[in-house]
């Protein structure tokens, strides 16, 4: 045996390239790997280093309100969302939004376009933590006693802005603009990392996250006692799990931050859940999935939070009044800190950097792998090493400005504008359109298009002119007028429709007001959600239950409006004077257009969608029929035969409803009113 087939085959273990499933799709190795990768997605940075800069800015028990509740009311409902399309559709973000409806092309580019803007800013970060890896190695260690101005001058070195003359009209100056060497080698070095962790796709990906996922949980365990056993660690740890500062609620500020941080940490809105669930066995338990991902990731940031809190008693490093620090900032002023308090600190700082490079790197490559399955997806001849090396070599290009004498503020403002505004809208955006469009011709065949257009009119109609007069009124007249013109238009919505030729289910049914309100109201997310279930339902699996469709449109959304609203009072009073500000709230708004031009103008994203898949979304008229149930039942015994046992070693189930087929004499059985 020569070197050459020697090395070959140690290339293909280190690197093995992907199983395939029954359609030809690559396939994860195991549900283990997709989890851990999807895990890895989430716990990062956004929970070691920006979660606990986030509660610095809102600390006490109020902070929990709206974390909370942004968690249960919308991470968790939207995730189920994202996971089950990738996995039903057989595609990423594009696809899979293509497949409810082809108008929804540009929602689903949005969301990789956030993972495309946060990426490059998030890899200079990882930058930051290799200065700090850098320096381990001497003795003693150079941040001892100095942390914060071992941040600024050693491995951020970013002159101090010029402040604009309050009463002048003029901006922030920043005097620096030359390129770090250091930051920018180290940035280099991380996008390499990145790039061979998912050229050969989620066989080399699969294996990756056992390490990734392993090594971090053991350092984290040691630092948090570290950490603990400080002097005075109580007294932080007492002001943010001890303190209630219940005014806080009161400002938009706090419920921005937290729906921003759960989305940021959990990936919500990233698109990357998509394009690793489209890997998945089809027939996958998505719903445990999304529960296990987000609990997980709520777990390791608040138990991993201690290892900050401590410090800050220790260090008395207390928050100050009116002031906002960076997005990143305090995990990197304290960790260090608890290193130089334990015996043999040079190998344990090399640990932690090692380790906060490791959970930071799985994130980066989850979110510049989304991008990459979107290009795969669109029938490109290309091979993916290609594609993602071409990706990879654009998305350094992009960090480079963050790696200037700007780049701290740069990245700030980029970090601030794009989670507040771009993220916040486009997870609403996912709300409100799959649980509106997906089979609209169905309801507006049922009902007549008069009234369902009146009743959108209610829908968005009653949250604009809320959210816009609770800003510039109060928020109980924006809560006034928001319901009142639901209210209204919902009525004469109601009026207008004609009675259905197939009356709602169940209660709704008995009464021909209250059935055209259902289909009005429910009927696209109802729909929606059994659909889905006929794939992800399957077996023993959970089914998508029969809240998610309400929750998600008439709880999540509004919430995710009122939220936004904050975003424009906060950028005139604080961001208007920056042009970094400026730029980021810029580029956060290239993603609503994004959405805006994909509803208007679907056709210009034909490129993104290969020619056989783009009429997946125009499905023809079929009220209350449940599509693909006879399909999915043959491609489940298929699957479960090539597998040579029940699908993800399930049973079917026994009692499951009769299915309802789909062929061409089902669909037409009905035609919409003329």
């Amino acid at each position: 045996m020569g070197p050459l087939t020697i090395l070959k085959k140690v290339g293909r273990w280190l690197a093995p390239p992907p199983a395939k499933a029954a359609d030809g799709r690559d396939q994860w190795p195991s549900r283990a790997s997709f989890l851990l990768a999807s895990m890895g997605g989430c716990a990062g940075m956004g929970n070691l280093l920006r979660y606990p800069s986030q509660v610095y800015n809102n600390h006490g028990l109020q902070w929990f309100i709206p974390y909370l509740m942004a968690v249960f009311l919308i991470a968790i409902p939207v995730l189920v969302l994202e996971i089950a399309i990738g996995q039903a559709y057989r595609g990423g973000s594009v696809i899979a939004f293509n497949n409810i409806n082809r108008r929804l092309r540009g929602t689903g580019m949005s969301l990789l376009f956030i993972s495309f803007v946060v990426g490059p800013y998030f890899a200079v970060n990882l930058a930051w933590i290799m200065t700090y890896f850098r320096h381990s190695f001497t003795s003693p260690l150079p941040w001892t006693g100095r942390g914060q101005e071992f941040f600024d001058d050693q491995v951020v070195m970013n002159p101090v802005p010029v402040e604009p003359d309050e009463s002048a009209s003029g901006y922030r100056e920043y005097p620096g603009v030359s390129m770090l060497a250091e930051t920018t080698g180290w940035m280099v070095f991380t996008w390499f990392l990145i790039w061979v962790c998912i050229f050969r796709g989620v066989g080399l990906t699969g294996r990756v996250v056992y390490f990734t996922m392993g090594l971090p949980i053991i350092m984290t365990i040691v630092l948090i006692g570290r950490s603990l056993s400080l002097e005075n660690a109580g007294e932080g740890v007492k002001l943010f799990w001890a303190t209630w500062r219940g005014s806080l609620l009161g400002r938009g500020e706090i419920w921005q931050t937290a729906c921003g941080q759960v989305f940021f940490s959990t990936g919500v809105g990233f698109g990357y859940f998509t394009s690793y669930a489209s890997y998945n066995r089809k027939h996958s338990n998505a719903v445990v999935d999304a529960i296990a991902i987000v609990s997980s990731n709520v777990a390791f940031e608040n138990i991993a939070a201690f290892a900050v809190y401590g410090v800050v008693g220790f260090s008395r490093m207390w928050p100050e009044e009116g002031v906002r620090i960076g997005g990143f900032t305090i995990g990197f002023q304290t960790l260090p800190l608890a290193i130089v308090e334990m015996s043999g600190a040079n190998f344990w700082a090399v640990a932690l950097f090692f380790t906060l490079m490791t959970l930071g790197f799985s994130s980066g490559f989850a979110m510049l792998d989304a991008v990459v399955t979107m290009v795969m997806d669109s029938g490109i001849k290309t091979p993916r090493p290609i594609v993602v090396t071409s990706l990879t070599v654009l998305s350094l290009l992009l960090s480079l400005p963050y790696c200037t004498e700007f780049g701290y503020h740069l990245l700030t403002g980029v970090d601030r504008w794009v989670n507040d505004v771009a993220l916040v809208f486009v997870v609403w955006a996912e709300c409100v359109t799959s649980t509106t469009v997906y089979r609209w011709k169905d309801v507006a065949g049922q009902v007549g298009k008069p009234a369902f257009w009146t009743y959108q009119l209610a829908f968005f109609g009653g949250q604009i002119l809320g959210v816009t007069v609770a800003q510039a009124v109060s928020a109980e007249a924006g809560a006034g007028v928001g319901f009142g013109v639901y209210a209204v238009a919902a009525v004469a919505a109601v009026f207008l429709a004609k009675t259905p030729d197939i009356p709602a289910p169940a209660f709704w049914g008995r009464n021909p007001f209250l059935s055209r309100f259902w289909y009005m109201a429910f009927y696209s997310a109802e729909q929606l959600r059994r659909d889905l279930n006929v794939i992800v339902g399957s077996g023993k699996n959970w089914d998508i239950p029969v809240f998610w469709g309400p929750l998600v449109k008439y709880i999540a959304a509004p919430i995710l409006a009122i939220v936004y609203s904050f975003s424009y009072p906060a950028f005139y009073a604080e961001g208007r004077k920056d042009p970094l500000h400026i730029l980021g709230f810029g580029i956060a708004h290239i993603a609503l257009i994004m959405i805006a031009l994909g509803f208007i103008l679907p056709r210009w994203f034909d490129i993104l969608v290969p020619p056989q898949r783009r009429k997946d979304g125009e499905m023809d008229y079929a009220p209350l029929v449940t599509l693909g149930s006879l399909d999915a039942e043959m491609a489940e015994q298929l699957e479960s035969g090539s597998q040579c046992g029940p699908v993800d070693g399930q049973e079917k189930k026994d009692e499951s409803p009769p299915a309802v087929s789909t062929d061409e004499s089902s669909l037409r059985r009905e035609s919409p009113p003329q």
